[in-house]
């Protein structure tokens, strides 16, 4: 797996979206995954920079691999913030106006919905997202 460290603040997110898009390039990713993945690393990587520090820094870890039958991308997401499953979190009703609807978790609903599989633990102190898409 390709590994990159990074200060868990927002104005870090250019470099983790380039250092993902640099190995779907090298797969020729379809455009339209593409975007799906880069939507979900910016949900993921920014609430890690928002929520999993605060009010201190921390660094986030990204582990990102390409392979298998069917062709997959697996990125892990790990900090060693305070711990936190956001699949936990329930649903919203996307049925209710935007008025309506309870602020927050919309941007993790989406993430479950455009990935293939999306899979939370918590070990030796680290919180450990991973989302994976068939390429």
């Amino acid at each position: 797996m390709k590994s990159l460290t990074v200060p868990a603040k927002v104005d870090q997110l250019d470099i983790v979206t380039e250092f993902i898009n640099e190995e779907l390039e090298k797969q020729d990713c379809p455009m339209k995954a593409q975007m799906q993945i880069a939507i979900a690393v910016e949900e993921i990587f920014v609430n890690i920079a928002h929520y999993a520090y605060k009010p201190k820094d921390g660094d986030a870890t990204i582990l990102c691999e390409i392979g298998g039958d069917p062709l997959a991308i697996t990125i892990q997401f790990l900090d060693n913030g305070k711990p936190y499953n956001p699949l936990q979190k329930e649903d919203p009703d996307t049925t209710l106006s935007a008025e309506e609807r309870e602020i927050g978790g919309l941007g993790i609903f989406m993430v479950k919905k455009s990935m293939d599989s999306i899979d939370y633990q918590y070990v030796e102190g680290k919180n450990i997202l991973t989302i994976k898409k068939n390429l």
